[in-house]
């Protein structure tokens, strides 16, 4: 595979992504700290996201970083958590109409009263703090469920 070069553009300011093409239906992307990820078409082998994942974990990274902080208050810094996303498009549509997030938290050292209210707590902060869900939540129907509840 040969290199190419991310073009500069002249509208480069916060928040500006690029991919650029790497082979046939291969893509690079980078953004502004240099971070890369490798893009590509569900058919290809090798180490890549197709689009359709990226948007699943942009959904689950957001879902991640937004309860970050009221977790770790309440569970400790070093608390563990694995966030899954699950759903694929639907084929007639060509569109993604439903993602189930699942947060992958051990509450059970909690009171009842305690989980309870973590979970309500977490709901709120993806709900408020996630720009990616909001921006698409009157495209796709969006469930999260937090240590085995519905948030």
């Amino acid at each position: 595979m040969s290199e190419h070069a991310h073009q500069v553009s002249d509208r480069i300011g916060p928040g500006s992504v690029s991919v650029t093409r790497t082979g046939p239906r291969s893509y690079e992307g980078l953004n502004e700290r240099g971070a890369t990820v490798r893009i590509g078409g569900d058919e290809l082998e090798g180490e890549h996201f197709s689009p359709g994942e990226l948007l699943k974990l942009a959904l689950i990274g957001c879902a991640g970083l937004s309860t970050d902080r009221v977790a770790a208050r309440r569970l400790g810094d070093d608390y563990a958590i694995t966030i899954w996303a699950h759903g694929m498009s639907d084929p007639e549509s060509n569109r993604y109409t439903r993602v189930d997030e699942e947060l992958l938290v051990d509450l059970g050292g909690l009171e009842a009263s305690d989980r309870t209210k973590l979970i309500e707590i977490m709901a709120r902060a993806i709900e408020r703090g996630c720009t990616v869900a909001r921006s698409v939540e009157d495209s796709i129907e969006l469930d999260t469920t937090i240590d085995g509840s519905p948030a």
